[in-house]
C-alpha cells in the first residue's frame, strides 16, 4: 500500500510501484507468510487477475499460490478455473465463520480484494491486517480502505522495515 493509502493505481492491476519494495527480504517474507496460509479468499476481480498471473508462473511462490486452497466470493455463477479453487455464493461472513471453525484450517488470507475486505471489515470478520507500506505517494488510485463511516480499531503487532524502504505492518483487530 502506498503512503497515501492506495493498493493499486488508477487503473485495475496498475501495480508497478510494488517493484520499489520487492527484493530478497519481501520474497522471503512472502514465502514465510504463504506457509501460514490454509486458505486464500478473493473477490472475483482479484481472483481472475491472480489466476491469470500465477497459473503461468514458476518458482517457490508460484508453487504455493497454485497449490493452496482458494475460494472466490462472487455473485457470478461462473466456475473458478484456477487449481484448488471453489466459488462461494451467499453471505461471505457466514462462509468465513465456517472456514474459521474447521479444525484442519490454518489461517485464511485475503490478498487485495478491497471490496471484499471492506465487507469483511464491516461485518467484523477480519482478525488481522498485514500491509507492506511502499514509500511512494501515487496521488490517486484504488484505496484499500473504503470510506464507509464505520470506525475500526487495530493494535500494532509488528513493524518490520526492509532495506528497500518498505515497512511490513501487522495489526490485530481491537476495540475502538
Amino acid at each position: 500500500m502506498t503512503l497515501d493509502g492506495y493498493f493499486e493505481g488508477a487503473s485495475p492491476w496498475s501495480l508497478d510501484f510494488h517493484t520499489v519494495v520487492w527484493g530478497e527480504e519481501l520474497e522471503a517474507y512472502s514465502l514465510e507468510q504463504l506457509d501460514e496460509v490454509g486458505t486464500l479468499l478473493f473477490g472475483r476481480r482479484t481472483f481472475n487477475g491472480m489466476a491469470e498471473h500465477w497459473s503461468n508462473e514458476t518458482g517457490a511462490i508460484a508453487d504455493r499460490m497454485n497449490a493452496v486452497e482458494k475460494f472466490v466470493a462472487t455473485r457470478e455463477g461462473r466456475a473458478a478455473e484456477w487449481s484448488n479453487s471453489r466459488i462461494l455464493h451467499g453471505d461471505i461472513s457466514e462462509h468465513v465463520a465456517e472456514l474459521k471453525a474447521a479444525d484442519d484450517k490454518k489461517d485464511i488470507f485475503v490478498f487485495g480484494s478491497a471490496d471484499l475486505t471492506a465487507t469483511l471489515l464491516k461485518r467484523e470478520a477480519v482478525d488481522e491486517i498485514r500491509l507492506c507500506l511502499v514509500p511512494i505517494v501515487l496521488g490517486g488510485g484504488n484505496p484499500l480502505f473504503r470510506d464507509d463511516g464505520i470506525r475500526k480499531g487495530f493494535r500494532l503487532l509488528e513493524a518490520r522495515p526492509f532495506k528497500s524502504g518498505g515497512v511490513l505492518l501487522r495489526y490485530a483487530r481491537s476495540e475502538t
